[in-house]
């Protein structure tokens, strides 16, 4: 699986390897703890009218990966599977609303996420 999630301390990145990288058409992905409003994993549909704007969809194999944009609200999808993904939902991001990814252990990624943000918060 070409993605990884790391932390510094401004943020969350999500870094695409390989062929990820190239089919969604970025490198990384930063999220600033500031701007993650929740963390949770469920099955996610991406809606059949999304624009991709710039990003890869073949739908029929479920493969997503880039930008997209749905009812005014950018999104940031990567997965091609059919499994249960790590959704983080923004607020006040550059650019994003959702970014959605998979991940081989999406509740423990979720989780540790969440826990990065706690210290973070608990910090300041």
């Amino acid at each position: 699986m070409g993605r990884e999630v790391q932390f510094d301390d401004e943020g969350v990145i999500l870094k695409l390897n390989g062929i990820t990288a190239l089919f969604a058409l970025k490198l990384k992905l930063k999220m600033p703890y500031n701007t993650i409003k929740s963390v949770y994993v469920d099955d996610f549909d991406a809606p059949q009218w999304m624009l991709r704007m710039p990003g890869t969809s073949i739908s029929a194999l479920h493969i997503f990966e880039g930008s997209f944009k749905y009812a005014d609200e950018w999104y940031f999808l990567s997965y091609e599977n059919r499994v249960p993904l790590v959704i983080i939902e923004l607020e006040g991001h550059e650019k994003y609303k959702y970014v959605i990814f998979e991940m081989d252990d999406p509740v423990r990624v979720a989780s540790n996420i969440r826990k990065r943000i706690m210290e973070v918060l608990n910090k300041n």
